[in-house]
């Protein structure tokens, strides 16, 4: 039987999963007929929101995130404050956190932009406020340590009150709504994500 493959925009407060050992809201939940053996390929966390996919073909994984060619995802971020050129300098050179109790990792070198307007134009969970400073960043990462752009971000002093995965190389978000699935073809879903 062919494989099927999906986009999601996955709302705030639901995780990446089917099945849960804990009460919290799931994949299963979203009011769309997943065939049989559907997975979510690279997760976000419960509080993040954005693209993500999801199929029947188990390759994918590891063509997607352990192949020798690194492919380039993009995160909208909501950051508590201006951010400063200094800021933007160091997180597109790159930063360094903590990865357990003796182990640091530097990141690679990656884009960083700020978006004004932001093209997240969906409600999410944190409201801005005018009496507090706030700025959109683009983040372009090619490498994905666990909670990488909000360890990036505290790194140089910023905080995260919202991160939406936007795109995976050339497979976007685009207008899907919160909560919204898509179907693609097996021939456009390798096609944007250069598996070629």
């Amino acid at each position: 039987m062919a494989h099927q493959y999906f986009i999601l925009n996955k709302p705030y407060n639901m995780v990446s999963q089917f099945k849960s050992s804990h009460i919290v809201r799931l994949l299963g939940d979203l009011n769309y007929p997943f065939p049989e053996g559907t997975h979510a390929i690279g997760r976000l966390d419960h509080h993040s929101e954005g693209l993500l996919i999801l199929t029947t073909n188990k390759a994918i994984t590891r063509l997607l995130f352990q192949g020798p060619k690194p492919h380039t995802r993009v995160y909208h971020v909501l950051v508590n404050n201006q951010v400063s050129p200094a800021q933007l300098a160091a997180l597109s050179k790159g930063v360094q956190f903590k990865i357990g109790e003796q182990s640091f990792h530097t990141t690679a070198p990656c884009e960083v932009a700020i978006v004004d307007p932001p093209l997240v134009q969906f409600p999410g969970a944190y409201i801005l406020s005018e009496r507090v400073p706030h700025t959109w960043l683009s983040i372009g990462l090619t490498e994905g340590k666990y909670h990488q752009v909000r360890k990036m971000l505290t790194a140089v002093g910023l905080k995260c009150k919202r991160l939406v995965r936007v795109s995976i190389e050339d497979l976007h978000l685009g207008d899907l709504p919160p909560g919204g699935v898509a179907s693609i073809s097996e021939s456009l879903f390798f096609e944007a994500l250069r598996l070629g």
